[in-house]
């Protein structure tokens, strides 16, 4: 049998001591954990038996004027575009205007060599001059003839070969007459006038070149900018508020940039086509604007929001507080207590970033407008500083 000796005995004493001691101290610090997590589930940031605050954006209800808005794509169109050709054929000798200027009805564009309708001019007032003699002379005959038929030494036959010469020769004159004022027409071809004014586009035709009447390219270009119009388009059910709100006066329209967020200009409704497009379902409208900053250009694509009406005392709420769910259009109201309300409105119209509601809310309440996805009925809510926070529901400026 084997025996301990006391050195032994006292080595295995110690180690167990130091086995218990060792376990003692591990169990300390998961004992410390679990009561410190006991600790955070009643701490400080809870509310109401453990409900969180949730942090959200407002804005208040307010009354307010709202704009009727209707929207349509549509493209600038000159009020006039005027191809300038010559009328006759000829030599250009000048041009009396640069490129990209501006020009007056009437103002002289180009010149053509006068010198062939010149020669022309001459030629028909000297057949005018020989056929005038000759009618001098018919006329001084027919009254000789005249006397001798009284007298009855010539017949009434010769009698009224004379006075038929007469007559031809008096046609002959009208036409030599014409065919003078035909060649000062020419002429005055020959100096090429703006017909209405605007601003001249790149030239087609050189100086030195010949130029035919019959050219299929004219030599300039004219645009009217000033005035200019926008043709648009829009659903035809929207067509007769259209028309019956033009019938009360003017409808303004104003025009955007591609993106629609920048005003160009702003103009009024000039009319509504005579039909509808039965390809697309759309009616086409014409606006003219004054353009005096030359801020349209033709064929420039723009957004036009032709004004109908503006409403009065709308209650308006920013359209970022609508919600859509199975019941319909809701909102959260932010009660006294700071806690939402899911609140059912009757949404009227909305135009741009703000929405009429007609039934639902009062003016001077509180609507959240950022942070619905974490809400529901009856959280409390943490009103965020900034950002969406606290802010009015100001409609547009043309609702002003």
């Amino acid at each position: 049998m084997f025996k301990f000796s006391p050195n032994m005995m006292a080595r295995i004493v110690l180690l167990a001591c130091l086995a218990l001691v060792s376990s003692g101290c591990g169990n300390t610090p998961i004992q410390s954990q679990q009561k410190g997590s006991d600790k955070g589930k009643g701490g400080k940031g809870s509310k109401g038996g453990g409900q969180q605050s949730v942090p959200v954006g407002v804005a208040k209800v307010e009354s307010r004027d709202m704009p009727v808005l209707l929207n349509g794509l549509g493209s600038v169109d000159a009020f006039n575009t005027v191809v300038v050709k010559t009328r006759i054929d000829g030599q250009l000798n000048r041009i009396a205007i640069k490129e990209g200027q501006e020009v007056s009805k009437g103002q002289l564009l180009a010149e053509i060599d006068p010198r062939p309708y010149e020669v022309a001019l001459s030629q028909a007032q000297a057949t005018l001059s020989k056929d005038q003699a000759a009618l001098n002379d018919a006329k001084l005959n027919l009254t000789r003839f005249q006397e001798l038929y009284k007298a009855g030494v010539i017949p009434q036959q010769q009698f009224d070969t004379q006075g038929s010469l007469v007559g031809q020769l008096q046609g002959t004159i009208q036409a030599d007459q014409a065919q003078i004022d035909n060649v000062k027409l020419n002429l005055v071809y020959t100096r090429i006038t703006a017909p209405v004014s605007g601003r001249i586009g790149l030239r087609q035709v050189d100086v030195g070149n010949m130029v035919h009447a019959a050219d299929p390219n004219g030599l300039l270009v004219i645009t009217q900018l000033q005035p200019i119009a926008v043709l648009f388009t829009l659903p035809e059910d929207n067509l007769p508020t259209v028309s019956k709100q033009m019938h009360k006066g003017k409808l303004q329209a104003e025009a955007y940039s591609r993106d629609d967020q920048t005003k160009l200009a702003t103009g009024t409704l000039e009319t509504i086509d005579n039909q509808i497009d039965i390809t697309t379902g759309t009616g086409k409208l014409k606006a003219v604007f004054d353009n005096r900053d030359r801020s349209l250009w033709p064929n420039q694509f723009v957004n036009i929001h032709l004004l109908l009406e503006v409403r009065k005392n709308n209650t308006v709420v920013p359209t970022a507080a609508i919600q859509r769910g199975p019941q319909g259009t809701y909102v959260f109201a932010v009660k006294p207590d700071k806690t939402a309300e899911m609140r059912p409105v009757t949404l009227a119209f909305t135009e741009g970033n703000f929405s009429s509601i007609t039934q639902g809310l009062t003016p001077g309440e509180t609507v959240v407008v950022d942070g619905q996805d974490k809400l529901q009925p009856g959280s409390h809510v943490e009103i965020r500083s900034g950002g969406l926070g606290q802010k009015s529901a100001q409609p547009s400026e043309s609702g002003q």
